[in-house]
């Protein structure tokens, strides 16, 4: 698998990654979504030199990242995890709106790490911008997240 460097940091990422938004929600329900197949994905991506692994912590309302907290057991450095946050839904799944308040970033970075089961996210980025939070606000939020060591 070709690879290429991410960042200021130099991280080799896959040159193809696997989105795992479909393994949670989104393309039918919690009825419908098959684990122990989504599991096998994963790890097939993984034997195939895959690296890069896309997810969000509204994906599944958490779901999804379990399930990478599941593949990822006993062999976390061949992950490079990107976590989109910021979506705020309803109990029945529907989006309700955006949240970019710098208290909010850190409690959802706070709930991603659990349910991930790791002490850093490789890349942490919203997945929509708020109107009414200056973007500033949420890039310096990020950088404080950064120099806490909760992403790299």
């Amino acid at each position: 698998m070709k690879t290429r460097t991410m960042g200021k940091n130099g991280s080799q990422v896959s040159q193809i990654g696997l989105g795992c938004m479909g393994m949670s929600d989104l393309y039918g329900s919690k009825e419908t979504r098959d684990d122990k197949e989504s599991l096998a994905t994963i790890n097939l991506a993984v034997e195939e030199g895959i690296n890069f692994f896309d997810t969000a912590d509204y994906y599944g309302m958490g779901h999804n990242e379990l399930l990478l907290r599941e593949a990822m057991k006993g062999r976390r450095e061949k992950f490079f995890v990107s976590v989109k946050f910021g979506a705020l839904r309803g109990l029945n799944g529907e989006f309700t709106c955006i949240d970019m308040r710098p208290i909010a970033i850190k409690n959802f970075v706070s709930y991603s790490l659990q349910r991930l089961g790791t002490d850093y996210i490789d890349l942490y980025q919203p997945g929509r911008l708020d109107p009414q939070v200056p973007i500033e606000d949420t890039i310096d939020t990020i950088a404080d997240l950064i120099k806490e060591g909760k992403v790299h």
